[in-house]
């Protein structure tokens, strides 16, 4: 104030100075929230689209490894799971999608996209566990678009691991909440007379699940 009174013209400058100081930091705050409500809505309206490309389960059959994930990661980020990443490539560890449930839990995701008559193994089970072990997360859970075998489900009951089949991923996709999903888990892929069905209908599946994806 002194300064106003003794040297007006230096008061008015710095008065300006801070003027522009101020209205420049609410311009560049704009700016940032701007921009990250449009990159939000841009990776809404993309995962938008991934839904709707991915309405039936012959859709997601056609899918390769890395879209059936980032189908994945879109579905956890519709049903309310936190800080969800599309991690899966080469040296992912067996981490395809990580984030954090609604509860808050840390998860990790195992996606496999197979041909319908092929079958997850026990073996893929166990990596998974090793995964969750090495990364210390809360839950580990499976998540493919085909079945499991009978060692492979006792291994996922026997360990806590969550599980997705293909009966589950179907009425994830048309709206069921992942919650709901992963409470079924191992106990929702039927009897002998659904299996029966399944094999006539797909083939006889595999005893185990090679570890190559198929395309």
């Amino acid at each position: 104030m002194l300064a106003l009174v003794l040297w007006p013209g230096v008061g008015r400058a710095v008065l300006a100075a801070v003027v522009l100081v101020v209205v420049g930091g609410v311009g560049w705050w704009a700016w940032r929230t701007h921009r990250a409500l449009r990159e939000r809505d841009m990776r809404w309206r993309a995962e938008d689209r991934v839904l709707a490309a991915n309405r039936r389960l012959a859709d997601v059959d056609g899918l390769d490894g890395d879209s059936f994930e980032r189908l994945v990661a879109a579905l956890l980020r519709r049903d309310g799971c936190g800080d969800v990443v599309k991690v899966g490539r080469s040296g992912d560890n067996g981490r395809d999608v990580t984030g954090v449930l609604p509860d808050g839990r840390s998860m990790l995701v195992q996606c496999k996209r197979f041909a319908p008559h092929r079958a997850v193994g026990e073996r893929d089970m166990r990596d998974l566990l090793g995964t969750r072990t090495h990364f210390r997360a809360d839950v580990a859970v499976f998540v493919t678009n085909t079945r499991y075998t009978r060692p492979a489900l006792d291994f996922a009951v026997a360990n806590g691991i969550l599980v997705v089949h293909r009966d589950l991923f179907a009425s994830w996709l048309n709206g069921a909440p992942f919650a709901s999903v992963v409470g079924v888990g191992a106990r929702g892929q039927g009897d002998g007379r659904h299996l029966a069905r399944w094999r006539r209908t797909y083939g006889a599946a595999r005893p185990r699940a090679g570890r190559r994806r198929v395309s």
